[in-house]
């Protein structure tokens, strides 16, 4: 099984190297312990200072204060069809990192389509997008590593057929069926009997709403980056983010975090000084 190899690169001076590592690190765990075993993609994410550092063969993903176009944050493909991300920096920059990394790992080309019944009544058996992290998106459905804020995210079972009793449609439990979504969140597909775009949509109202996209013409990137550009996906976690109540637990756990970090550090330290001055010996022998 080929690994997947992730470079997390910053190119906004209001991320630090520590910074930078430690939600390296927290990207990392969710790919090996939460995202691996339900999909089947092993991977490995780690830091680097500069784009020029990343190793040939790693898909960088670049965090920067200016995305420029709207709709150009999210996961594109280089000259020769390599994907590599843009994240728009926002105070939970982890939560769309984490978005970002997991679409990255479930299509890294962006035009997987699976078949399934649409949740619209008037229509049958349509080509649903496969877009890992959007059901879910909104930041209250994320959860913690390592004290950072990350994003829930899809399942398999997600496409199912029908609903089954003990089934986890999300990671973290939020979806109560195949082919739902939550508020803040959204499911694209194509409707192949009048070959248009369709999506569900939950932003700001009651109850989710239908929204028909037309034909999609002309398209020069992946199936996501144009969905994804259309709904401005990255731009509005990196809005919503930091307002939510998610991501305020997330900075106080982040505090206990590093105080607890810091005491730990202080041991080893302590641990270390003992051991070069002699104080600790690793034992004694007799002839």
């Amino acid at each position: 099984m080929l690994l997947t190899q992730l470079a997390l690169v910053s190119e906004t001076t209001r991320i630090d190297s520590s910074q930078l590592s430690r939600v390296a690190a927290a990207l990392q765990k969710q790919a090996t312990r939460d995202f691996t075993p339900l999909w089947g993609v092993p991977a490995t994410v780690d830091a680097f200072d500069k784009l020029e550092d990343v190793p040939v063969g790693y898909w960088p993903v670049i965090v920067k204060d200016d995305i420029g176009t709207p709709g150009a944050a999210g996961v594109h493909m280089d000259k020769n069809g390599q994907p590599f991300s843009l994240v728009k920096y926002s105070d939970s920059w982890s939560l769309t990192a984490s978005h970002e990394m997991l679409e990255m790992l479930g299509d890294p080309w962006g035009n997987r389509l699976v078949s399934g019944q649409s949740p619209k009544p008037d229509q049958g058996v349509v080509e649903f997008l496969v877009e890992i992290a959007d059901p879910p998106e909104d930041a209250k459905y994320g959860y913690m590593i390592n004290g950072l804020l990350v994003s829930d995210f899809i399942t398999p079972h997600f496409y199912d057929p029908v609903s089954a009793p003990s089934v986890r449609y999300s990671f973290g439990g939020n979806l109560d069926g195949p082919r739902r979504i939550l508020p803040g969140g959204y499911l694209s597909w194509r409707d192949p009997v009048t070959d248009h775009w369709w999506q569900q949509i939950w932003f700001g109202t009651d109850q989710p709403q239908f929204r028909d996209l037309g034909q999609l013409a002309k398209r020069t990137g992946s199936l996501r980056s144009a969905i994804d550009a259309h709904t401005k996906t990255n731009e509005r976690i990196a809005s919503d983010g930091p307002q939510s109540q998610r991501f305020s637990d997330a900075k106080a756990l982040t505090a206990r975090v590093k105080e607890s970090t810091a005491s730990r550090a202080d041991g080893w330290r302590t641990r270390i000084d003992a051991v070069l001055s002699g104080d600790i010996g690793e034992g004694t022998w007799e002839s």
